[in-house]
């Protein structure tokens, strides 16, 4: 039994390779030097090096597989909307190539973190993350072998690019931090919470309908 994560050099595949400990696990990423580091933190593991917008790639990496845990993403929303190709390749274009391998390969389940920017759409990173829910419904109708799970995230505290990080190192340097609207509130999970969430997803959720739990929020206090 092998389960895939994608986007396995992540902030969020670490913690979740963690939690798969003792189970046969293969992973697929584009930053070689994050998959080597990986490696040596758990040799146990298998890694591939690509990117799953490449068919070749996706294919190797689906052979197989008994679970998929698609965490790929290009999630950045200031350089998605600067680099349309390259978020719609890899949100949408890689999910495809997933999806088609997994129509052969038929893993017991194939679960994808989505965003709650695909609720309510104003950029072309929820854009991509929409359509790739819907991608995820459709394929649900063609293989009936495999569930189909999409769970919607908040942010996850100080993933790569997370303004706390920002914040954190702001104050360390005796910066001012800078806030867009002292009435905000932000959406958030811990690393942990969001990994109970992935497999609460695919216990509970009874279809590919977007998974949404109640999402602790926040706001700054001065």
């Amino acid at each position: 039994m092998t389960y895939l994560i994608t986007g396995g050099s992540g902030f969020l595949a670490e913690a979740l390779i963690v939690r798969l400990k003792g189970k046969a696990i293969r992973v697929v990423a584009r930053n070689e030097g994050n998959l080597v580091a990986l490696k040596e933190k758990h040799p146990e593991i298998e890694i591939l090096t690509g990117d799953i917008a490449d068919e070749w790639v996706a294919r190797k990496a689906m052979v197989g597989v008994t679970g998929v845990y698609h965490l790929a993403a290009f999630k950045h929303v200031g350089l998605a909307e600067k680099n349309v190709f390259e978020c719609v390749n890899t949100n949408i274009t890689g999910t495809i190539n997933l999806l088609r391998e997994s129509m052969t390969v038929r893993p017991s389940f194939f679960v994808a973190i989505s965003t709650d920017k695909a609720a309510q759409v104003v950029g072309v990173y929820g854009a991509t993350k929409l359509i790739m829910e819907r991608l995820i419904a459709e394929a649900e109708t063609i293989n009936s072998e495999t569930k189909y799970r999409t769970v919607r995230y908040g942010n996850v505290l100080y993933s790569t690019g997370s303004v706390l990080c920002k914040w954190r190192d702001r104050i360390l340097t005796n910066k001012e931090i800078t806030i867009t609207d002292g009435n905000a509130t932000r959406f958030f999970w811990t690393r942990e919470e969001a990994i109970d969430l992935i497999f609460k997803c695919i216990e509970e959720a009874k279809d590919s309908t977007p998974f949404v739990p109640a999402m602790k929020a926040m706001r700054c206090k001065f």
